[in-house]
């Protein structure tokens, strides 16, 4: 399993392979490409789940081609970054949102970088990506969200001292909702919830039809190339407007996700359609989630649904994004609404210097593979925009 292999011949001519040791206890395993020349800016890509660094492999060398050094990690509980405990009943807190952001920073120290020029979060990405822009703006002076809008920290009470009234339990909206939901019929659940269980990762890990089949619907469903996308703003959190939404979403209650998109199957021709993720690409990710499972990357969904350890983001309630932002979504994309009221937020209160929210035709959720050359134009517009393609590493 040597990174001088990695990706088995897929991976655009110029992208590399390599391992950065000693970054907040990880090895990280990372893409890049434009490191050949000192004194380029960096470009720093976070990926979601269930993704990779090689998710971004498309986008790496047309942002290298255009002046960066481009780095891609396998975030932590991912792909071949190691130094996290695989399993169930490992503790949580090393996968907290903060620690994540500290795995980031870490990162971009160990390459010999005061700060990014260039820094994109996609999907479980994009929250690392704002609270680095948060916690840390002289590292991150820009930030790029992709397909996971940012609503802000969870706030702290108000002006509660004379109030009889105890404060709402954090946990307790989350149980009403997944109580609705189990209440309609046929009985829903959310996704966030069935991916927080036990045996999601042996359910996923080992399905019925074969890992890679799994894989293959699993994309295929979530991209443009699903004709019943047809994603719009949901008016509320509740059980009826959430449950508009697709099964890979809002599954149905007692289904496991293998179950969910099987019966999407794409055809053989379909799949042969897929340029942006064909057989042998998506060799690669087979490869790594037969090797790791998918536990390690489940772990974030258990993190955000625990208040415990979500109580340390309140150290930043009221604090908004204050570094220029950009939203970027796939027109085909669910995930831009999944949260309803989330962009709207974001865009009003979250961050103060948004310049605006861009959803992008003929993509889904995996904008990077599916429309990489209007992705890079996208943030090579907005670097220019803030001036921050001067910047050099320092």
């Amino acid at each position: 399993m040597t990174t001088s292999s990695y990706g088995g011949g897929t991976l655009p001519k110029g992208v590399r392979s390599r391992m950065i040791h000693g970054v907040n206890s990880l090895d990280v395993h990372i893409l890049e490409a434009g490191y050949e020349s000192p004194g380029r800016p960096l470009a720093l890509l976070l990926h979601g789940f269930p993704d990779l660094a090689y998710g971004w492999r498309l986008l790496i060398p047309i942002l290298a081609d255009a002046g960066y050094h481009v780095v891609a990690p396998d975030q932590r509980g991912f792909g071949r970054t190691t130094g996290w405990v695989n399993g169930y009943d490992a503790p949580l807190e090393p996968f907290s949102v903060l620690n994540m952001t500290r795995d980031a920073l870490a990162l971009v120290l160990a390459l010999g970088y005061r700060h990014t020029t260039m820094f994109v979060g996609h999907d479980l990405g994009s929250p690392i990506a704002a609270y680095c822009a948060l916690a840390r703006p002289d590292v991150f002076p820009s930030v790029v969200l992709m397909s996971a809008p940012f609503p802000g920290p969870p706030a702290l009470p108000f002006n509660t001292a004379d109030s009889e009234v105890p404060a709402v339990q954090p946990n307790s909206a989350n149980q009403k909702l997944a109580a609705a939901l189990a209440a309609l019929d046929p009985p829903r659940e959310y996704y966030q919830q069935y991916l927080s269980r036990r045996q999601a990762n042996d359910d996923m890990w080992r399905p019925a039809q074969g890992l890679h089949a799994f894989l293959r619907a699993f994309f295929y469903v979530k991209s443009a190339d699903w004709p019943g996308n047809k994603p719009h703003p949901l008016q509320a959190r509740t059980a009826i407007e959430l449950a508009q939404m697709p099964t890979y979403y809002v599954m149905n209650l007692g289904e496991t996700m293998p179950q969910t998109v099987a019966p999407y199957q794409p055809s053989a021709a379909e799949v042969l359609a897929s340029k942006w993720l064909t057989e042998p690409e998506l060799s690669v990710y087979t490869e790594e989630y037969g090797r790791t499972g998918f536990q390690g990357a489940l772990q974030a969904y258990r993190v955000y649904s625990d208040p415990d350890l979500n109580a340390e983001l309140c150290l930043f309630s009221g604090k908004t994004i204050d570094v220029p932002s950009l939203f970027i979504g796939g027109k085909s994309d669910w995930g831009t609404y999944s949260a309803p009221g989330a962009v709207d937020l974001m865009r009003t209160k979250a961050a103060t210097r948004m310049s605006d929210i861009e959803l992008i035709d003929g993509a889904g959720h995996w904008i990077q593979q599916e429309q990489p050359v209007g992705l890079s134009t996208l943030l090579l517009d907005f670097i220019k925009q803030v001036g921050g393609a001067d910047h050099a590493s320092g």
